[in-house]
């Protein structure tokens, strides 16, 4: 089948009120931010130029209508976007903390996303894509499970490539045991797997990086490229034999890093589009990472994620100036 999609994504699209100001009695100002990280890879993947359409669902309410509006303006394919009448477009309170770290607070019980059932999955779709990127917010609650475990049969039999980011947002679980369980899984299905440092160790149980690292290789031999996000110390990637640690360009004006790891794997699956999936050398590794660290601590000097992704000239630039 003709692959229409670079990449098509499935899971949460949400709300974020992120703090901006205070009120004239002192109270924290708010903002409404179109949020979700699998459209964020979405969003910076359009504007490195490629085509994506995403899969999930909101309500039929003013905020399943703002996110609507805010994929389709960031030149994502929204044909797969459904919004219920029953449930209520899922929100999120987004506190950040000094140095730019952040806390959740989720209104999600039931949000319209986890309500997602197999039969408004657009196949096709999945079908069409060349890559399937998924996270583990659309395994925490049995309907959108079963959807998601059926997105990821149809990708694997269309022969896509599947991209798992975890993304553990510890409230969002009944039990971190669940949580343990449903994120192996999802490793366990993909071919690329993009996690975080706190991740790594906590689902390996690991003291280090280099234990994890190893622990998960040997026990998904599905893996052919880890990526391992370790905020202000940068970046790893690991590919064969070949692995590579590439220091961040931390920015003066970094406001939040909302979105920032969204941005990076969204740059990795770029780049995995541009050369193909391989055993990389340690040289293509290190162009890999260089660019997509670049792309991250762009979106940390920007308010949100989705509707403020760099364009590619900026993220060139800041890429060439450690050549």
């Amino acid at each position: 089948m003709q692959k229409k999609y670079d990449v098509v994504a499935l899971g949460e699209l949400l709300i974020d009120f992120t703090e901006n100001g205070t009120s004239e009695q002192g109270h924290a100002l708010l903002e409404v931010n179109p949020g979700g990280a699998p459209c964020n890879v979405l969003a910076i993947l359009q504007k490195l130029g490629k085509k994506t359409g995403f899969i999930g669902q909101v309500g039929a309410d003013h905020f399943g209508d703002l996110l609507r509006q805010a994929i389709q303006e960031a030149g994502i394919d929204d044909k797969g976007l459904v919004q219920s009448k029953e449930y209520n477009t899922t929100l999120a309170f987004v506190h950040t903390l000094e140095g730019g770290d952040r806390e959740f607070s989720f209104y999600r019980n039931p949000g319209a996303d986890m309500m997602l059932s197999v039969d408004r999955v657009d196949q096709k779709m999945i079908q069409e894509a060349r890559i399937f990127h998924f996270g583990s917010l659309s395994m925490t609650d049995a309907v959108v499970r079963e959807a998601t475990i059926c997105a990821l049969q149809v990708a694997k039999e269309a022969g896509a490539i599947i991209s798992f980011d975890p993304n553990l947002r510890e409230p969002l679980w009944s039990s971190l045991e669940l949580a343990k369980e449903q994120i192996a899984y999802g490793i366990s299905q993909c071919q690329i797997l993009k996690i975080s440092d706190n991740e790594i160790l906590w689902f390996t149980g690991k003291e280090t990086y280099e234990e994890a690292t190893e622990n998960l290789l040997q026990a998904y031999p599905n893996i052919q490229l880890l990526l391992l996000s370790l905020g202000k110390d940068g970046s790893r990637a690991f590919s064969g034999h070949n692995q590579v640690q590439v220091a961040p360009f931390l920015q003066k004006n970094t406001i939040e890093t909302t979105g920032a790891g969204d941005t990076f794997c969204g740059s990795v699956l770029n780049y995995v589009l541009e050369h193909g999936l391989h055993m990389y050398t340690e040289a293509e590794l290190i162009e890999m990472l260089t660019f997509s660290n670049a792309a991250a601590s762009l979106i940390t000097t920007k308010k949100g994620a989705l509707a403020v992704m760099p364009e590619r000239k900026e993220i060139e630039a800041l890429y060439l100036s450690r050549k």
